[in-house]
C-alpha cells in the first residue's frame, strides 16, 4: 500500500458512493489506474465490503449498551458456540473476545431499556455458559471516526 491508495481509501470512508471519476480525480489519477487499485485492495481484503452508515436514532434505536460477560468455559467449542449464537441476535451489532477481567465486549443497539431488559431474558441470558455480566448504558457518544490511513 502506498500513499495513492490510502488517499483512495480515505476517498471511499469519506463517501462510499462516489464514483470511479470522483474518486480519481480527488486523488489524482485517471479512472483506469484507480479501478485497478480498488480491485486489488478488494482482492488483498484491505476493501472488506461497500456499506451504508444508519442512524440508530432514526430507526428507533435510541440507546447503545457495552455489555461485559465472562463465560463458564473457554474451550475451542464454547467460543464457537458462543459466538454462533451471538451471529444471530439483531441487537449485538459488535462482538469481541478481549483480554482482562470479561471474555467478550458486546454493543447492542436497542430501542430503550425496557427493550434491553427483553433483549437480555428472551436472548442473551438463555445462552448456556455466561458466569457474568456487566452493562453499561452509553450516555453520549464522544468520538465515532473512520480508521486512520497513515503510511507506516
Amino acid at each position: 500500500m502506498d500513499k495513492t491508495d490510502r488517499k483512495i481509501l480515505a476517498e471511499l470512508q469519506k463517501n462510499g458512493r462516489a464514483s470511479l471519476q470522483e474518486i480519481s480525480q480527488a486523488v489524482g489519477l485517471s479512472s483506469t489506474p484507480c479501478w485497478t487499485r480498488m480491485k486489488r485492495m478488494e482482492e488483498d481484503g484491505v476493501i472488506e465490503r461497500y456499506t451504508v452508515n444508519l442512524n440508530a436514532h432514526a430507526l428507533g434505536l435510541g440507546d447503545t449498551v457495552l455489555v461485559q460477560l465472562t463465560l463458564d468455559s473457554h474451550s475451542d467449542n464454547t467460543l464457537e458456540k458462543f459466538g454462533q449464537v451471538l451471529a444471530t441476535i439483531p441487537e449485538v451489532i459488535e462482538a469481541y473476545l478481549v483480554s482482562g477481567e470479561y471474555d467478550y465486549l458486546l454493543r447492542v443497539a436497542v430501542k430503550d431499556t425496557k427493550d434491553y431488559e427483553r433483549l437480555l431474558r428472551e436472548k442473551l441470558y438463555k445462552i448456556k455458559g455466561i458466569r457474568h455480566s456487566k452493562s453499561s448504558f452509553v450516555l453520549r457518544t464522544l468520538k465515532k471516526a473512520d480508521l486512520p490511513l497513515q503510511e507506516n
